[in-house]
């Protein structure tokens, strides 16, 4: 029986958090995996590379994962009541809802992870709270159906293991391999801790604008 997977694509989305996965989660045995969005038009990310959905919001069946990655295009969304509208007709059935980096915060726009524990973007993580959500500060978190990751490259940490719940961990670990994903990065800085307090404060500094819009979709949010 085919495993139905729908990822939602949309403007501005950081690609990253949709590909990175795409690649884990297209290689699980017997699964179809649907990009979404409310046309099939190109979509543009946030970095300028091109993305085609498969499938509109309203063609789509009932899916048995449903994947919400972020980027900056997440904020217009936190109110947008097609998007919203159709993640919680969703949430009804599906056997796992994720997301990864701040579209945890998209889920919890929606009402869906009140009452779960929840991670996203570190620069982003408190406001996991706003929407009634547990913050916590891993990699990937697992809390029931709900499953979410980190920033950006998280998401394939979190397909992965996405992958192990779906099917168990050999598939996982299978998939692992022949992606031949065993980072090994230059630098020691992939999080605030690591990182230090200067460079993670020039950081945070770039990101500020984007954490101020979130903060007031989500608070204006019916």
């Amino acid at each position: 029986m085919t495993l139905q997977i729908g990822m939602l694509l949309f403007p501005k989305i950081t690609q990253l958090d949709l590909t990175g996965p795409f690649e884990v989660l297209a290689r699980v045995p017997e699964a179809r995996v649907s990009l979404l969005w409310k046309s099939i038009d190109l979509v543009t990310s946030g970095t300028g590379l091109t993305l085609l959905p498969t499938m509109t919001l309203a063609d789509s069946p009932q899916f048995d994962v449903l994947v919400v990655p972020g980027g900056f295009g997440v904020v217009p969304l936190l109110d947008d009541r097609e998007v919203l509208g159709f993640l919680q007709q969703q949430a009804k059935a599906a056997r796992y809802l994720t997301a990864v980096c701040t579209g945890s915060l998209l889920l919890g726009a929606a009402g869906l992870l009140e009452g779960y524990r929840a991670t996203t973007h570190w620069a982003y993580h408190e406001l996991l709270s706003v929407c009634g959500a547990q913050p916590v500060r891993e990699r990937v978190v697992v809390d029931r159906n709900r499953i979410t990751g980190g920033g950006v490259t998280a998401g394939i940490d979190f397909a992965l293991r996405l992958v192990a719940e779906l099917c168990d961990a050999d598939t996982a670990r299978a998939i692992q391999l022949g992606l031949e994903y065993d980072p090994q990065p230059p630098f020691r800085a992939g999080t605030p801790e690591l990182a230090g307090e200067e460079l993670t404060a020039r950081v945070r500094a770039r990101f500020e604008p984007s954490v101020k819009q979130y903060e007031e979709r989500l608070n204006r949010r019916e």
